[in-house]
């Protein structure tokens, strides 16, 4: 089981979250990245292939973080998605994988003809 949290920080200009858990270890995550790796049902589906691609969300805000119990916390995005509770041992895997998960997460979209930018 990974650490727990020390500090969370949002950064609202630079859009990053930063989360210091008690290991030492310290990441810094973009507000979008943790929006299109909601693990909510909305975003993950309910089985493996039923993930729902996000798109459009490279200017995503986070208007709270919300504590849940004493092992996750809820983000409200300002696009109104609010439904993942983001465990403090997913954040820590999110925070290791950052690189390769992105890339994966770029290369969908690439390959669905997506885009990061908002529609209009």
């Amino acid at each position: 089981m990974s650490g727990y949290p020390t500090e969370i920080k949002l950064h609202q200009q630079s859009r990053l979250l930063e989360i210091a858990f008690d290991d030492g270890i310290c990441y810094k995550m973009p507000y979008e990245y943790l929006r299109v790796h909601s693990p909510s049902a909305e975003v993950r589906g309910h089985g493996t292939g039923q993930e729902k691609l996000q798109t459009g969300k490279k200017n995503v805000g986070i208007v709270e973080i919300l504590p849940v119990g004493n092992y996750a916390m809820k983000i409200v995005f300002d696009d109104g998605h609010d439904s993942g509770l983001y465990t403090w041992e997913y954040l820590h895997e999110l925070g290791e994988h950052q690189a390769e998960l992105w890339q994966d997460y770029l290369e969908l979209l690439t390959a669905a003809g997506q885009s990061r930018e908002p529609s209009h």
